[in-house]
C-alpha cells in the first residue's frame, strides 16, 4: 500500500458537533490530511471557486469532499449537482456523509455523480473507525488525479 499523502479535506456541514466530532476523528487516526470546513452548499462553492474570502492561498484544492446533505442556503444535494457538472470540479470525489438512510438520497447522490454514500455513525468510537476507512481508501489506496 502506498504512503497517505496529505491532500486537504474539505467539509460541508452545517452542524458544528458533527464538525468538531469529524476533527477529533481525525487527530484521533493521526490523519495528515489537512481539513476544512464550510457550513453550506454556497460556501462550499466559494471555497471550490476561489470566491468572496477564498482565494488560492487560503483554500487550496481539495482531495476529497466529505458531504451533508441537508444544509441551510444550498443543500447538499444541489451542491453535488454542480460539482459533477463542472468540468473543473467533477474529478474530484466526492463522499455524502449525511443522517439520511432514505432509499432516495442514495439513488439520488448516484445518479448525480457521487463516489460514495455513507450513513454517519452514531458514536464517536464508529466515526473514528469510518474516517480511518475513509482516509486510508481515499489516500492510502486510491490512485487521485492532480
Amino acid at each position: 500500500m502506498k504512503s497517505i499523502q496529505p491532500i486537504p479535506i474539505l467539509m460541508a456541514d452545517d452542524d458544528p458537533d458533527d464538525r468538531m466530532l469529524a476533527r477529533e476523528a481525525m487527530e484521533e487516526n493521526k490523519v495528515p490530511n489537512q481539513i476544512v470546513f464550510v457550513e453550506n452548499g454556497e460556501e462550499l462553492l466559494d471555497y471550490l471557486y476561489q470566491r468572496g474570502p477564498y482565494n488560492a492561498e487560503n483554500a487550496p484544492r481539495p482531495g476529497l469532499i466529505l458531504l451533508d446533505l441537508n444544509m441551510p442556503r444550498m443543500d447538499g444535494r444541489e451542491a453535488l449537482r454542480h460539482i459533477k457538472t463542472d468540468p473543473g470540479l467533477r474529478r474530484i470525489p466526492v463522499v455524502i456523509l449525511t443522517t439520511s438512510k432514505a432509499e432516495e438520497d442514495i439513488v439520488r447522490s448516484y445518479d448525480l455523480g457521487v463516489n460514495s454514500f455513507i450513513t454517519k455513525p452514531v458514536t464517536f468510537e464508529e466515526l473514528v473507525k469510518v474516517t480511518r476507512e475513509i482516509s486510508s481508501y481515499w489516500f492510502g489506496i486510491v490512485e487521485l488525479p492532480s
